[in-house]
């Protein structure tokens, strides 16, 4: 007799769970690089890979190719609207990283979404990026608007999910800790 699987939110539950399974009895299913390259083209340009990555120390294989990205500046900021520039991109990070909890732990909870939306903005001043005294480099803060619609979900389900959500995102956790981060440089 064939088994269907259950599909809620596009999320195959029963593989998600079964995942969740693997790594409860072995944590190094749990561990994974992810890599990424970037490529000066001009100005303010630059061509991004998203190359592959390793699960649990073994290469993955299942990507035919690397994705590609397009990080520019806007005019006001020598560039030329290429595509995104980097805050972008990492404010872009955390609503994807958002979303994808958001999608799978209502599926696991068996609330199915009709819609779900988030919006993420940040303050930064880029003083210090251009050698000019001010504060800090980075964004002083960042906020995310969650917008969600469930025809089985209570608000208070929605609100829980959105707060764990919030609580194990890997984006956000590694926007709020310290992260140790180590560049080296290769004179060609």
């Amino acid at each position: 007799m064939a088994t269907t699987a259950t599909i809620r939110n596009g999320i195959d539950v029963d593989r998600l769970l079964d995942t969740i399974h693997g790594i409860q009895a072995d944590p190094a299913q749990g561990s994974f690089t992810f890599k990424a390259s970037s490529t000066w083209r001009d100005g303010t340009h630059n061509t991004g890979q998203i190359l592959g990555f390793t699960h649990a120390g073994q290469p993955d294989t299942s990507r035919s190719g690397n994705f590609t990205l397009e990080g520019d500046e806007p005019p006001v900021l020598l560039g030329n609207n290429a595509g995104p520039n980097a805050v972008e991109l990492l404010l872009q990070a955390l609503g994807f990283c958002y979303a994808v909890g958001y999608a799978a732990n209502a599926a696991a909870q068996g609330i199915e979404l009709s819609s779900l939306e988030f919006e993420v903005e940040g303050d930064i001043d880029v003083r210090r990026f251009l050698g000019v005294d001010g504060p800090r480099a980075g964004f002083t803060a960042i906020r995310a608007h969650a917008r969600v619609s469930s025809p089985n979900g209570t608000p208070e389900q929605l609100r829980s999910l959105c707060q764990y959500v919030q609580d194990t995102s890997p984006v956000r956790d590694s926007l709020a800790n310290p992260v140790p981060v180590e560049t080296t440089l290769e004179i060609a």
